[in-house]
């Protein structure tokens, strides 16, 4: 279980440093903040891409199972930073995007024995 648990959560920590690079650049390029927040999306999205070469299994499979993370992650920002309710059709959606995410993850990091 450990290693499961050690893996989701290093796919949350993608999940943000995705988001909020993505974020800033919405901020910095779409609202015409301040310079800095390109440079906030530049390391942020660096962050990213390097915790990606991090999780334990092969790219396709990492990218299939952090997709469902990252919509669930999506939905956090959705409601706490947009301040947007969230519908049942949200609370579904990244429940099954979840679902989705352990079947694919807990066999192969467990098999594995890595991470």
């Amino acid at each position: 279980m450990k290693p499961t648990l050690i893996a989701l959560g290093l796919f949350v920590v993608t999940a943000v440093a995705e988001i909020f690079g993505c974020y800033a650049v919405l901020l910095w390029w779409a609202h015409k903040r301040a310079a800095w927040w390109g440079l906030a999306a530049v390391l942020s999205l660096s962050l990213f891409a390097w915790l990606l070469t991090l999780h334990p299994t092969a790219a396709g499979r990492t990218y299939a199972a952090y997709g469902g993370i990252y919509i669930a992650a999506a939905m956090v920002w959705l409601r706490y930073v947009d301040g947007q309710p969230l519908d049942r059709w949200d609370w579904i959606g990244a429940g099954l995007s979840v679902i989705g995410t352990l079947v694919i993850v807990i066999p192969h990091v467990t098999a594995s024995g890595k991470n």
